[in-house]
């Protein structure tokens, strides 16, 4: 039999299969949360550039607590996990879609111990997310998974519980690893560091920072290894800073000392300034939008900071 010609396919029914096929495409990437691809027991990254990671790759989810209101995520998954998910939805696969699900944790003794607060579709290729929450303090945990439109989730790696501080406090809004070495102490313990549930978060730590983390002695007292625990010599660094904070209308224009100063949306601002070692004169000044009114408040603030001299204690012990 002579060999038939193929059916031809017009220009235009050819460009839709082809979108329709890099939609499929795109789906399917977007729905794979895995971080990396699993090779002799470590994470191999970045797609044609492949590096063979020196860390054995792992399912956890690990939160760390930024400020008052923010919250942020970041999660290693393996390939595997994100086949088992598969696997066990079956025909929902399809349906699901990543998410990061944020629970409200209350006390251990309460009904309600864990409730869902909200859920937040996320995608493939990315293992970070800063997380906005509110009614400060309160206690969270996240979970990593698939959400089924039929309110079932399905769980890939629970997080550490965290606690955010009060507002108001001296609270830093930290982007990089490198900001966070410089305040560590306080989001590693905001983030929960020292329960007795956070492995993840301390070998984290340990690696972002490349230091070991210290720990709790019975007192609630941080220490480090208890041969370190009788020092030669005490470091001793003590400064201060002066933070302006108040409210207006968001309309309206705010100036410290003649630098204009950045409103949030409720025309509230907050400013954390170098208290130099003497005395300041800071006037406050907010000028209405139409530049018809304006108010002053004049701030007067002073320093004298006075080193002593070391005293070497007698043996206690």
């Amino acid at each position: 039999m002579p060999k038939l010609p193929e059916p031809r396919i017009d220009p235009k029914t050819a460009r839709i299969r082809a979108q329709i096929r890099r939609r499929r495409e795109t789906m399917q990437k977007n729905r794979d949360l895995s971080t990396g691809t699993l090779v002799a027991g470590a994470a191999v990254e970045n797609g044609a550039n492949r590096v063979k990671g020196n860390q054995p790759h792992q399912d956890r989810i690990v939160l760390l607590v930024r400020d008052a209101f923010w919250l942020q995520a970041t999660w290693e998954i393996t390939r595997a996990s994100v086949q088992r998910a598969q696997s066990s939805l079956a025909e929902r696969w399809h349906t699901a879609i990543p998410t990061l699900r944020v629970l409200s944790v209350g006390e251990v003794d309460s009904n309600a111990a864990e409730s869902i607060a909200r859920d937040i579709p996320i995608h493939g290729g990315v293992n970070n997310w800063y997380i906005d929450v509110d009614e400060p303090p309160s206690r969270f945990r996240v979970l990593v998974g698939y959400a089924v439109p039929n309110g079932e989730f399905y769980t890939l790696c629970r997080s550490n519980v965290v606690e955010t501080p009060r507002p108001g406090e001296c609270e830093r809004l930290d982007e990089h690893w490198h900001d966070i070495a410089e305040d560590y102490e306080r989001i590693y313990s905001l983030s929960g560091g020292y329960d007795t549930d956070c492995g993840d978060l301390k070998e984290v730590f340990e690696e972002r920072l490349r230091r070991s983390m210290p720990l709790r002695g019975e007192q609630g007292q941080t220490v480090t290894e208890p041969s370190l625990l009788r020092q030669v010599s005490l470091p001793f660094e003590v400064d201060a800073e002066l933070i302006v904070f108040g409210k207006t209308v968001p309309s309206a224009s705010v100036q410290i000392g003649g630098n204009p100063v950045k409103l949030q949306a409720d025309g509230s601002f907050t400013v954390r300034m170098e208290l130099a070692d003497k005395r300041q004169v800071l006037p406050v000044t907010a000028e209405s939008r139409d530049g018809l009114r304006q108010r002053t408040t004049v701030i007067a603030v002073e320093r004298n900071t006075k080193v002593m001299e070391a005293v070497e204690l007698e043996d206690r012990l």
